[in-house]
């Protein structure tokens, strides 16, 4: 077991995401309406929304306190007189424009009660912040179950912006794996993924990931024992029933583990050895059904059974003595059958075009542990994200997939996973800087596996059916006519007669099945086609948000649209510094300094994401996306 050093303290996190909640939150502090209650569990960033929404403002804030049930208006102390009553309080307050009232389910009865005469009787605009599961006073609820203010609940912030949080705690960027397991063990709790980030600076368990230097790091191995972490899961630290504790740990080490209906029942019911099937001991029913009772384990459709949150299982297991977790430790090739089963489902979801969910959790937690997964599970897991538009997360589990077959290479099958992994390590010429050469390589690898399916089948045939929709999003997708089917078929149907509305709607369908980078690029294709400006800017707005959500793919079909997001005069000189002119040849051309061409070139490339200028060519391409019913028709009659 292995308990954690007290964290370093970590830099002030920026505020990010949020970004709809927060214009909602501004919106209801100085339009017409009263105010707001925001609610959301514990560490979900209730208080830094609000505040700040009202930063700037012309804000009085006041917060219930624990333990002061008893004090009359405790909560207002810095803002009444020591004896007031309720109607001279809301007199008194009456003036103040807005009120922040902070952990509202604290508040004392009087409290409540003025917060509650506010709302009703005066021009004060109210921002109340309730935490979930807390018992709340009858005069706060009142509040939204009355409608007297609208309730704003605070879903968990999005990977992308965790991801963001993750870089400046760290001073450095995690690799997408990493991202992946702290977003999934803070569960939408900030104050606990603070914490982990804490224990784990300069950790021994962080390593740089390969070929980035120090730019990018990886955590691999157990969770550490923080103060935090304890205290978010003593209700299953503290499990004193023996058949309970010893459920939980197997299931720790070696879930999803099936239910037998018809097996023990506890200690009252034992088995006859000799009536007992070879393999582990079946679980004790009826520690299950407490366990479930108490929301600790889910037991699915199929009768597999799963710890509930996904921080219990690498904390039982960070927990576990030494000899405990010898006993119930697996042997990596015990994975097998878990591991077969998850490529079963990826297979089938990407066979059915809908990508949506990843049914994976053995594979993300032997990963995340340091354990070697075989190199053509890793390889499906990364057609699998590269499928989903997660490019970044597509080149760490090809990086993971190279490392087994590294550490193998024992013959023709592991080279021939080899082969298929180091083709998903070409995703990585889709971030960051530009669609590099091994993009244009795999780009023209695309056109001619879109006019010869033996190619395609003989290169790497669990992708085959994919390969001509290649084509389409280059912008030709003529050259797959007839061989795609279902949202593909309909996107190349669209693109081939310059269709914008139905591009919208291959667009929307393709999301929907979890495509995001091909709905992106869908919708950049759409705004190029729309001839009604509105549809253009609505297009181009989804594609935009699309786009962010893909770790940084930078495809030909998105060209375009990064070209957009620069001002006229960034673009003007773009396009110069792509034909090969020097900053200072376009400095005489446009009678502009050196110095101020090489500030539009460099904010340009942050919004391209082009590392340099020998990328620009690539990205201000001027040929279409698609060819316009014209050109269509004489590609037809010819």
């Amino acid at each position: 077991m292995r308990d954690a050093v007290a964290p370093e303290p970590l830099p002030l996190w920026p505020f990010t995401g949020r970004e709809d909640e927060l214009r909602l939150v501004r919106r209801s502090s100085a339009g017409a309406r009263r105010g707001l209650v925001v609610t959301g569990p514990p560490g979900r960033g209730k208080t830094r929304l609000v505040t700040e929404a009202v930063r700037g403002t012309d804000c009085a804030r006041v917060a219930g306190i624990p333990q002061a049930h008893r004090m009359p208006f405790a909560a207002f102390a810095p803002l009444l007189p020591e004896s007031v009553t309720l109607h001279r309080a809301v007199r008194l307050l009456s003036g103040v424009r807005t009120l922040l009232v902070d952990d509202a389910h604290l508040l004392d009865d009087s409290s409540a009660a003025l917060v509650h005469q506010l709302a009703v009787r005066s021009d004060t605009r109210l921002l109340i912040v309730v935490t979930d599961g807390a018992p709340v006073p009858a005069a706060v609820s009142r509040l939204w179950t009355g409608e007297l203010l609208p309730c704003l609940p605070l879903g968990p912030l999005p990977r992308e912006e965790t991801a963001r949080l993750v870089a400046v705690g760290a001073g450095r960027a995690p690799e997408p794996l990493t991202v992946n397991r702290l977003h999934r063990l803070a569960g939408g709790d900030l104050r606990l993924l603070r914490e982990l980030l804490g224990a784990l600076r300069g950790h021994e368990d962080l390593t740089p990931v390969p070929g980035t230097g120090t730019d990018e790091w990886a955590w691999r191995g157990p969770v550490p024992l923080t103060p935090a972490v304890r205290e978010h899961t003593a209700h299953l630290l503290t499990r004193t029933d023996p058949g309970e504790r010893e459920t939980l740990d197997r299931l720790a080490f070696a879930e999803p583990l099936p239910v037998e209906l018809d097996g023990p029942t506890g200690p009252e019911h034992p088995m006859d050895p000799a009536d007992r099937p070879a393999g582990p001991a079946p679980l004790d029913l009826a520690a299950l059904e407490r366990l479930e009772d108490d929301g600790l384990v889910h037991v699915d459709g199929r009768g597999a059974v799963r710890l509930a949150h996904p921080l219990h299982g690498p904390v039982l297991r960070a927990a576990a003595g030494g000899l405990r977790a010898r006993r119930l430790a697996r042997a990596p090739e015990e994975y097998g059958p878990a591991l077969d089963a998850e490529a079963a489902a990826l297979t089938a979801l990407i066979g059915q075009a809908d990508v949506r969910t990843v049914p994976a959790p053995v594979g993300d937690w032997l990963v995340a542990e340091g354990i070697p997964v075989p190199a053509g599970y890793a390889a499906l897991r990364a057609r699998y994200a590269r499928l989903r538009g997660e490019v970044r997360e597509a080149a760490a589990w090809a990086r993971e997939g190279l490392c087994t077959t590294a550490s193998a290479r024992s013959g023709p099958a592991e080279v021939e996973v080899e082969v298929e992994a180091e083709v998903e390590v070409e995703v990585e010429a889709e971030v960051g800087a530009g669609v590099g050469a091994a993009a244009e390589a795999r780009a023209e690898l695309a056109l001619a596996e879109a006019q010869s399916p033996a190619l395609a089948s003989v290169r790497h045939p669990a992708h085959a059916p994919h390969d001509p929709y290649d084509a389409v999003r280059l912008g030709a997708p003529e050259r797959a006519a007839g061989r795609l089917t279902g949202v593909f078929a309909a996107h190349a149907d669209a693109l081939t007669h310059a269709d914008g509305p139905a591009l919208d709607r291959a667009a929307d369908e393709l999301e929907r099945r979890g495509f995001l980078l091909f709905s992106a690029e869908a919708y950049a294709q759409a705004a190029a086609a729309h001839r009604d400006p509105a549809a253009a800017r609505t297009a181009r707005t989804r594609a935009v948000a699309l786009a962010r959500r893909c770790q940084g793919a930078r495809t030909p079909a998105l060209a375009a649209l990064a070209l957009g997001e620069l001002t006229a005069r960034q673009q003007q000189i773009v396009t110069l510094a792509a034909t090969g002119l020097s900053n200072r040849q376009i400095a005489e051309r446009l009678t502009l300094s050196i110095r101020t061409v090489g500030n539009h070139l460099y904010s340009a490339y942050t919004r391209l994401g082009a590392s340099d200028r020998t990328a620009l060519p690539r990205l201000t391409d001027p040929r279409p996306t698609g060819p316009r019913p014209a050109e269509f028709k004489e590609k037809q009659s010819a």
